[in-house]
């Protein structure tokens, strides 16, 4: 347990990182005490924006202030694992965007730089703290969901627009959105992925990465569960909306993600769909930061630059929640759920998926270090008594049974 009471934070990269800035003010137990970004016209604007005084233009500096606790990175994805590493060999704790890294063996230098330092590693997947999730995840608990048969997930984004890095990268080196919430629902682990990679990207992008498939579409198999799941994931040339979804179908009742953004949920109960109310969280937070799960810094301003404020409030409404669970597991002193090793057998299991579908489909194991061994899966068992009133029956028998339904 931590003996102080607030924590200094850092936050690095003030694009999608500005967000963060305003909860990190209102929080109780932060002092959001400096700021990094390479262009000082941008360090300046967000710095005057909200205040903060401390700033740095080179990450090395920033972390030699012994007076950061916590360094909160939102840079481009190909350089987390590098920083991840320095800032907790610095002595800081780390939250860090998505995804972890985009190596396997990348990966493994974050885990064995946690494990080696003892300090706080999360990783900031939005999806798992966002409203949908934690209906489901309260739903599932409650067991009204029944046993849990079958997962599903898509992430669909046109990175149109975007810095030139993204192109032609693999669709599943960023699968995290969708391969986080399958995982964490009833609290389980991938064992292995089989993928297919299906269409093609631009010519132009074929040679960047070694990789010609448009959509990539892998079954997660989960460890000691009789269940799997599976997650299709695209960036390039497929016409869809942007859409982060995940289905839970269980034995009593199943959950599907709206296929249209701004349209409702459904919740199954049997044959009769009903479009539901998904309730917001808010009252889980500090009260000084609840606001923050329906609005955001750049939500009056219309700024689309970034995905999270289409679906409203960051993420669904994730990010006061990132902030209030990382800055609680260092002042505990504790691994929060999205930890090192965790986080590694997510990123991991759409690293390796892109990997299975360049070999055709070819099974791929997770790593054993990406696997926790106290884990316990939340298993709800099947209910014999949850058959309709005519299953078993013929099909003439099931008309007769199931007369007055319309």
């Amino acid at each position: 347990m931590s003996t102080k009471s607030v924590i200094n934070v850092g936050v690095v990269g003030l694009e999608f990182g500005a967000e963060f800035i305003p909860i990190y003010q209102r929080h109780p137990n932060a002092n959001m005490y400096a700021i990094c970004q390479r262009t000082q016209e941008k360090l300046d604007a967000v710095g005057d924006q909200f205040g903060v005084e401390v700033r740095y233009n080179d990450y090395a500096e920033m972390l030699k202030d012994p007076n950061i606790d916590l360094i909160h990175i939102n840079t481009p994805l190909q350089l987390h694992a590098d920083q991840v590493v320095a800032a907790l060999e610095a002595g800081k704790h780390v939250g860090c965007t998505i995804p972890m890294a985009t190596s396997v063996e990348d990966c493994k230098r974050i885990v064995d730089a946690q494990r080696a330092t003892g300090l706080v590693y999360m990783m900031m997947e939005t999806v798992v703290y966002s409203r949908e999730f934690l209906y489901i995840q309260e739903q599932y608990e409650a067991g009204n969901l029944g046993k849990l048969q079958f997962l599903r997930s898509s992430h669909h984004q046109d990175m149109t627009g975007w810095p030139s890095y993204w192109d032609g990268m693999p669709p599943m080196h960023n699968a995290t959105h969708a391969v986080s919430p399958v995982l964490a629902l009833g609290n389980n682990q991938a064992e292995s992925v089989q993928c297919l990679g299906s269409g093609t990207v631009f010519e132009r992008m074929k040679d960047a990465y070694g990789s010609p498939f448009a959509i990539e579409s892998t079954h997660i198999k989960f460890k000691d569960s009789d269940i799997g799941a599976e997650v299709t994931r695209n960036l390039w040339t497929v016409a869809r909306q942007y859409r982060e979804s995940f289905d839970a179908y269980g034995a009593v009742r199943s959950f599907e993600w709206s296929h249209v953004e701004g349209e409702k949920h459904i919740m199954h109960t049997g044959e009769e769909p009903v479009r539901i109310d998904v309730p917001d969280y808010a009252h889980r937070l500090p009260e000084a930061i609840q606001a923050f799960t329906t609005g955001g810094v750049y939500s009056d301003e219309g700024d689309e630059k970034h995905r999270s404020f289409v679906q409203g409030g960051g993420h669904g409404g994730s990010h006061p929640h990132l902030v209030h669970t990382l800055l609680q597991a260092v002042l505990r002193d504790e691994q929060p759920y999205l930890n090192a090793v965790r986080s590694a057998n997510i990123t991991c299991s759409g690293i390796l998926s892109h990997e299975s579908a360049q070999r055709g489909g070819e099974k791929m194991m997770l790593p054993k270090w990406t696997l926790l061994n106290d884990n316990i899966p939340m298993v709800i068992e099947l209910d014999e008594n949850c058959e309709p009133p005519w299953a078993g029956l013929g099909e003439g028998e099931k008309l007769i049974a199931g007369a007055g339904h319309e």
